[in-house]
């Protein structure tokens, strides 16, 4: 009978914790903790990650879905750093020990990020020697290409909120540059960008977004190949600084994916085992400054 009883507490014990059955190796400890917003709400996707008391990265990954974070790692003292969009990042330590005494760090919230200062109303544009727009796409299935466009231009008009702000940015098309003339000449050519019939690739957005802190949504319209579809650029303002010249600037990360076919740039030139030369989805990221104009 008492057999039976303590059977079934174990049962349900292991039922409960999440981390029953799991095989610990000798000399390792659970580092756990679950990732919360000021109102408990977990965060999932929040990065963190795990360094030795001399800096050195131990291991690294994201909260589940529930906010939750477990990592193994040998008996030792870390420390542990946790960041999440629109929130300010925590820094902390964790001693992991053979009895697993401080393996446990429980709840951890995230305070709310403060907002940086937005750029005042007005007409501004973007600043080309201090800004990039580059690609990256994959090659043969295989390794990455990066390149960029080096022609481009773009204004901008804040309104009185940023919600009422719009853009427009124009970019050369015969401007891209991968490092490898013939595989640029190529990328010229009718098979993809085709700039003789092309010669732009244009973005207009009039809708841009709140995604909470300093993050934001920028919904437009992007034109390529003569086609226009809606794409929506995740971006990250990054606040506003000083020039050397004493010039005011804004600053901006953005990112997006396209899909070669969405804009009938379907070239299908095949290697052996029918492995595409250019892979269909292509990433977009962009580093901008912006100017008031004179």
């Amino acid at each position: 009978m008492i057999s039976r009883l303590l059977g079934r507490r174990t049962a349900a014990h292991q039922r409960n914790n999440p981390l029953a059955g799991l095989s610990v190796p000798t000399g390792a400890g659970l580092l756990t903790c679950r990732v919360l917003d000021p109102v408990n709400t977990p965060i999932g996707q929040a990065e963190f990650t795990v360094s030795d008391s001399n800096g050195r990265k131990i291991v690294s990954g994201e909260t589940d879905p529930f906010g939750m974070l477990v990592a193994m790692v040998p008996f030792g003292e870390y420390r542990l750093a946790i960041s999440a969009d629109s929130f300010t990042p925590y820094r902390g330590s964790a001693r992991i020990t053979e009895s697993g005494e401080y393996g446990g760090l429980g709840d951890i919230t995230l305070q709310i990020a403060p907002s940086l200062p937005l750029p005042t109303p007005g007409d501004w544009e973007i600043e080309p020697a201090h800004s990039r727009i580059g690609f990256i796409a994959r090659h043969i299935g295989l390794a990455r290409v990066h390149g960029r466009f080096d022609n481009f231009a773009g204004a901008i008009r804040i309104g009185r909120t940023m919600e009422q702000s719009a853009l427009h940015v124009v970019i050369g098309a015969a401007s891209i540059d991968t490092s490898v003339k013939m595989r640029d000449d190529h990328l010229r050519s009718a098979d993809f960008l085709d700039v003789v019939n092309y010669p732009t690739l244009e973005f207009y957005s009039d809708r841009l977004v709140h995604r909470g802190g300093n993050n934001w949504g920028i919904h437009g319209a992007l034109t390529l190949h003569g086609v226009t579809r809606t794409i929506t650029l995740d971006a990250q303002y990054l606040g506003i600084g000083n020039g050397m010249a004493g010039e005011t600037r804004a600053a901006v990360r953005a990112s997006t994916e396209l899909h070669r076919e969405d804009y009938t740039v379907n070239w299908q030139s095949m290697l052996a085992r029918g492995i595409a030369v250019v892979g269909s989805s292509i990433k977009i990221d962009m580093d901008i400054q912006i100017v008031p104009k004179p």
